[in-house]
């Protein structure tokens, strides 16, 4: 579960919200592409760990995916059933899915989730969990900030200094290195794979956004796939 956010923060008060959005659809656009590209799975099962209000059908579309929408906050997971994002849905905390069976999924996702998990709990069980609920050749799909950008490895350091909640709203914004996922994934038996998702900034005026994000393309290249303010990991089972 996340932590309270709080608004009157330093970067809230500097962001327009016109920039955020274009960055967030631009994102989401990128996002789209790669999976297309290099997911591998057209279609089946999937289940969205730590939904929020938005479990990730943009990236999973019906009817080709069963979406199954996952959060600890149950009024977030039946809202997603409701506005057609999920199929089903329930509430549930990601490590402690012990109820659903093994080999249950194709595709479990994690969209800008595990740096929250990361705040409290240790992520090894969770990708354990996810291993286990995947069925032979599925994937685990996760969105997350990297610590090895600039923005990252600020953030970060705010939040070293106790400085989180004043900076960016919330303490439990913990940016993943790519060295972190890929060990973690591994030792649960998963194949990695990493991608940029962007190199831009959603907080940027809309002009640095489109500049720095000509670099998006070569997301999936050796040398620069581990460097983006976002990465996507594509972690799968053994056939």
């Amino acid at each position: 579960m996340s932590e309270p956010y709080t608004s009157e923060n330093l970067l809230d008060r500097l962001s327009d919200s016109r920039a955020l959005e274009a960055q967030d659809e631009r994102e989401k656009a990128r996002e789209r592409d790669l999976l297309a590209r290099h997911l591998g799975v057209a279609g089946g099962d999937a289940i969205s760990v730590g939904c929020g209000w938005h479990p990730g059908r943009h990236l999973l579309p019906a009817p080709a995916w069963r979406l199954v929408a996952v959060d600890v906050e149950a009024d977030r997971a039946r809202v997603a059933v409701e506005r057609g994002e999920a199929d089903a849905g329930f509430p549930g905390r990601a490590g402690e899915l012990h109820d659903v069976p093994a080999g249950s999924f194709d595709v479990v996702l994690y969209r800008y989730v595990l740096h929250h998990v990361a705040y409290d709990q240790p992520l090894d069980p969770v990708f354990a969990e996810a291993a286990r609920l995947l069925r032979p050749g599925g994937a685990v799909v996760a969105i997350e900030p990297n610590l090895w950008h600039p923005i990252g490895a600020a953030l970060a350091a705010a939040n070293r200094l106790g400085l989180g909640v004043k900076v960016h709203g919330t303490p439990d914004d913990i940016p993943l290195s790519p060295r972190r996922l890929a060990r973690q994934t591994r030792a649960a038996g998963l194949r990695p794979e990493l991608h940029g998702v962007s190199y831009s900034w959603r907080r940027l005026p809309p002009r640095a956004q489109r500049a720095v994000g000509a670099l998006d393309r070569h997301g999936s290249r050796r040398g620069l796939r581990a460097l983006g303010h976002t990465v996507l990991l594509i972690a799968r089972a053994r056939d």
